[in-house]
């Protein structure tokens, strides 16, 4: 765990060094809060070359169930996790193995907005964006990232009708942007520790994605 600078005082955040990276990604923790699975998330991306960051959005708390989820997104204060946000890319950058570069952000439900959202207000920093079942239709057109998406086509928390304006949003701002949907899939698809709606073959195929993805755009 380290400690990093927000605007109204201190941001904490999990993370991940490999022994030379080769890029660097923000992690961006679902409603749940910094819980194990973004913790594994980021030790795998290190395990893979690239320095990762998980920002503690909850400054601590966390939930294990939807109801707790539900109170815990009720006391949110979004102020707090922008400033929060930025302190955490801010922090990212000024390490000496990223050098300014641009780095990636991979945001999971909650974290996916928080993702796109950071792409318009960083657009010098953020090269690339990995969205998993959150979308958040914003005007794109100060952005200069590339997007990859990850959906669930029968999700009752993310309206399809949501994700396909955030898709067009980005496409009609000129960037490129590929969304892909898993048939079968619920949210949380990709969580480990959600045994309902986790599914191994979805999985690990948006891993390979990302991973290519990032690969791609950010060494």
């Amino acid at each position: 765990m380290v400690e990093f600078k927000a605007e109204d005082g201190q941001g904490k955040g999990y993370l991940a060094s490999p022994e030379k990276p080769r890029g660097a990604v923000l992690v961006l923790h679902a409603w749940w809060g910094l819980n194990d699975f973004f913790k594994h998330f980021s030790n795998k991306l290190a395990s893979q070359g690239f320095l990762a960051l998980a920002p503690d959005l909850h400054d601590g708390a966390m939930a294990k169930t939807v109801s707790e989820a539900k109170e815990l997104k009720s006391r949110i204060d979004d102020e707090r996790i922008k400033k929060i946000v930025l302190g955490a890319i801010d922090y990212l950058q000024s390490l000496p193995s990223v050098s300014r570069r641009r780095i990636g952000v991979v945001g999971f439900s909650m974290g996916a907005a928080w993702s796109l959202l950071l792409s318009t207000l960083k657009p010098e920093n953020v090269g690339a964006v990995v969205v998993f079942y959150g979308s958040y239709p914003i005007d794109f057109s100060k952005a200069e990232a590339s997007y990859l998406g990850h959906f669930a086509p029968d999700d009752e928390w993310e309206p399809i009708a949501d994700v396909r304006a955030t898709e067009e949003k980005i496409r009609g701002a000129g960037r490129e942007v590929a969304f892909h949907f898993y048939p079968g899939t619920k949210h949380w698809f990709v969580e480990e520790n959600r045994p309902v709606e986790y599914n191994r073959d979805a999985a690990d195929l948006a891993w390979k994605r990302t991973l290519e993805f990032l690969d791609s755009k950010l060494r």
